[in-house]
């Protein structure tokens, strides 16, 4: 039996959900698409979709049972719990909210109402990346000792986003955050170190736009998040992992894996931006969502997942304001 989808937020993303889920996801098909805007709604409606602006009536849909929700963050928890009490499956778009008591409060309906939720951190789903990860869990090389990320993007977001993203650690590097826990577990302290070196109005915002940030793990390892919102040369991003027994290192820098050799040198094309990196994880993460559903198995990340990486994302932006390392401890309540 196929499931059927309402997509909430026809922005960037959830356009690019519903175009999956209109024929590219095994089992799923696209009910709905609902948008404040009701002309942007309509352009995501793939495979006659019905389209629109009301999210009840999407939600009263019997032959709705599951929800993307693809909204401004600032709305996720409100639509995340109106989805739970509706009874329907759940899949959202990191974070469920910007500060760890409105996440607990969405989470708390989703699992008092017993619906399956997954959250976005779409990186698990990249097929490098998760077989670093399969290979680091399984102990192919041993305990892990020391975690390095790099992640970088072409040029800074406009101001009026920066404005309400919430920082750095919150909208950007939470990502690398989620892929540092699943691959070398549960973070214990941090300490961030963030310099404006790009765009002067990220500091009328108190944010940064190149940063460093330091994990310390539960299992002792050490780890380095590496983060700038300036390559001049597209999309990068790169993970390594220092095991006892050697090494696991995942990078994909290059759109096509050609190197050209020539009179001007040696060149190579690249990914402009994260869209274009990860086109089949984002695939790869909703087909796991339907499956999950589909089998009456835990989605996975789930809702635990969203929080304890969240809650790294709210230290290392307390680090950045305090000058000083923070211990997760702290909100251990939330």
């Amino acid at each position: 039996m196929s499931i059927g989808f309402a997509v909430i937020g026809a922005g960037r993303m959830g356009a690019l959900h519903a175009r999956h889920l209109a024929g590219s996801v095994v089992g799923a098909h696209l009910v709905r698409v609902v948008d404040f805007d009701a002309q942007t709604a309509a352009r995501a409606a793939y495979g006659g979709a019905a389209s629109g602006t009301d999210l009840s009536e999407a939600l009263a849909d019997e032959n709705v049972t599951a929800v993307l929700i693809a909204s401004p963050t600032t709305l996720h928890g409100a639509h995340i719990m109106a989805a739970a009490r509706a009874g329907k499956a759940i899949f959202c778009e990191k974070p469920v909210a910007q500060d760890l008591e409105h996440t607990a409060e969405a989470l708390a309906v989703v699992r008092a109402e017993g619906v399956p939720f997954q959250i976005g951190f779409n990186r698990r789903y990249d097929p490098g990346f998760a077989e670093l990860a399969r290979a680091v869990r399984a102990g192919e090389l041993g305990k892990v000792e020391m975690f390095r990320s790099q992640s970088s993007d072409p040029a800074p977001p406009p101001e009026e986003y920066v404005a309400t993203s919430g920082g750095i650690y919150l909208d950007s590097v939470i990502h690398d955050i989620d892929l540092a826990r699943f691959v070398a577990g549960e973070v214990e302290r941090v300490t961030a170190l963030g310099r404006v070196l790009v765009e002067p109005y990220l500091e009328k915002h108190g944010d940064v736009d190149t940063s460093i940030l330091t994990l310390e793990f539960a299992s002792g390892a050490i780890g380095v998040l590496q983060n700038t919102r300036r390559t001049v040369y597209g999309y990068d991003l790169r993970v390594e992992v220092h095991c006892a027994q050697g090494k696991l290192v995942s990078e994909a820098e290059r759109a096509t894996n050609v190197w050209r050799y020539g009179k001007a040198g040696i060149t190579g094309d690249y990914y402009h931006y994260f869209l274009d990196r990860f086109i089949d994880a984002y695939r790869l993460e909703l087909q796991a969502f339907v499956n999950s559903v589909a089998q009456g198995e835990a989605p996975t990340p789930g809702a635990t997942d969203a929080l304890e990486s969240l809650k790294v994302a709210v230290a290392a932006t307390e680090s950045l304001r305090r000058r000083e390392p923070v211990e997760l401890a702290e909100f251990a309540e939330a």
